[in-house]
């Protein structure tokens, strides 16, 4: 179900003049498209202007006269007739009036042959960070096509938007969510549904790209976002958007990319990426580095690798003790994926450290790779030994 910002045909304002070309795509893309009309309002200029550009998608349509609140037509109605697109259908939106109806005709026009996509094997990719640092731009970017609003005007992206993309053979689906602002700056409730929105979204998604504007760097917004990722357990690549309009000299890349992870030191497993949606600069990479996470976040070690592993671990460096007690690891083995999850029999959980459980999480890393995603571990004592 798509729903359009509203079209004004002769707008030349840049946010109405982007809906109607958004809008259009998405009536490209419809089986069904239902014009929407204001009862009280009666027919208009606008929607004779509307009515002429559906008649011409030979698409299946249905003219649905809102706000018709009781059961008396309004005077009116029925010069919605020439708009040439067939019957009126009278609803009430906010009284829940005649939707059952519109419904049964929505379904009756579906295309005989439909079947439900099933996106279970796509990559689900969220594009997510703070407002303006370019998520929408890098989408029509990889996209080739303006499938979402951008202008310079922050937070033009008020919802997230689902956009499937098959490249060599993999097929995507590219979630672009609004920025997800500051709680204090929150100040509407359409602002508090993108937030909600956006974290739904990294919630869904496999991987998630953190785009950050090249030229303020990480702040403390950034880490808020790259957090509800990381928490999350998703794959994760940091995307530093803009890179064009840095001067350069020799390590400049090397010396930021130091910055970042060290700004990010709770997830630096995240590979860093240099773009410019813009200037369509590396954009391919982007695709390649989601593809190998979500293998990556797949990806099973077998229970003997993984004890003769740690057991090494630990004969380099000793598990920690506490008045005389000393942790004890007896068994590992892996549990689950995406994120890969990792299980811990021990002694003591009160023994093991984070420092220590860190150290363990680094030398699993530097064995089987595990970049781009986090690594979670549970730890179970075994019950009758201390």
């Amino acid at each position: 179900l798509i729903d359009t910002g509203g079209i004004e045909p002769e707008t030349k304002e840049i946010i109405p003049a982007q809906m109607v070309y958004q809008a259009e795509i998405a009536m490209d893309m419809a089986d069904v498209i239902i014009f929407m009309v204001d009862g009280r309002e009666g027919i208009t200029a606008a929607d004779r202007e509307v009515a002429d550009i559906l008649r011409r998608k030979e698409k299946e349509l249905l003219l649905v006269v809102n706000k018709v609140d009781g059961r008396k037509l309004p005077d009116g109605f029925y010069d919605f007739y020439e708009l040439g697109i067939g019957e009126p259908i009278p609803i009430s939106s906010t009284n829940q009036l005649g939707l059952g109806d519109l419904l049964d005709e929505v379904v009756a026009r579906f295309p005989k042959s439909a079947e439900a996509d099933d996106y279970d094997d796509d990559i689900k990719l969220a594009i997510i960070g703070k407002p303006n640092v370019g998520k929408s731009s890098i989408i029509n970017a990889l996209l080739g096509e303006e499938r979402v609003i951008v202008s310079d005007i922050p937070g033009t992206t008020r919802d997230s938007i689902d956009t499937p993309l098959e490249r060599d053979g993999v097929k995507y689906t590219l979630i672009d969510t609004a920025g997800i602002r500051r709680r204090s700056r929150v100040s509407d409730d359409v602002e508090k549904y993108s937030v909600v929105r956006a974290i739904a979204s990294i919630e869904r998604c496999d991987v998630a790209l953190l785009v950050l504007d090249a030229e303020e760097g990480v702040s403390e917004q950034d880490k808020k976002i790259a957090g509800l990722a990381h928490e999350a357990g998703k794959g994760i690549a940091i995307v530093v958007n803009k890179w064009d309009l840095l001067s350069k000299e020799t390590d400049t890349m090397r010396d930021y990319e130091r910055r970042v992870k060290q700004e990010l030191s709770f997830m630096d497993y995240a590979p860093v990426l240099f773009t410019s949606a813009l200037k369509g600069q590396r954009l391919p990479a982007l695709l390649d580095t989601a593809f190998a996470i979500s293998q990556i976040r797949s990806m099973r070690v077998s229970t003997g690798q993984l004890n003769a592993l740690i057991q090494d671990a630990m004969l380099m460096n000793s598990p920690p003790s506490d008045k005389g007690k000393r942790l004890k690891i007896y068994y590992v083995t892996q549990i689950g994926v995406k994120p890969p999850l990792f299980s811990f029999s021990v002694n003591d959980r009160t023994l093991m450290h984070f420092s220590y459980s860190r150290y363990l999480e680094n030398r699993i890393r530097d064995a089987y790779g595990f970049d781009g995603t986090s690594i979670k571990f549970v730890f179970r004592e075994r019950r009758g030994e201390q």
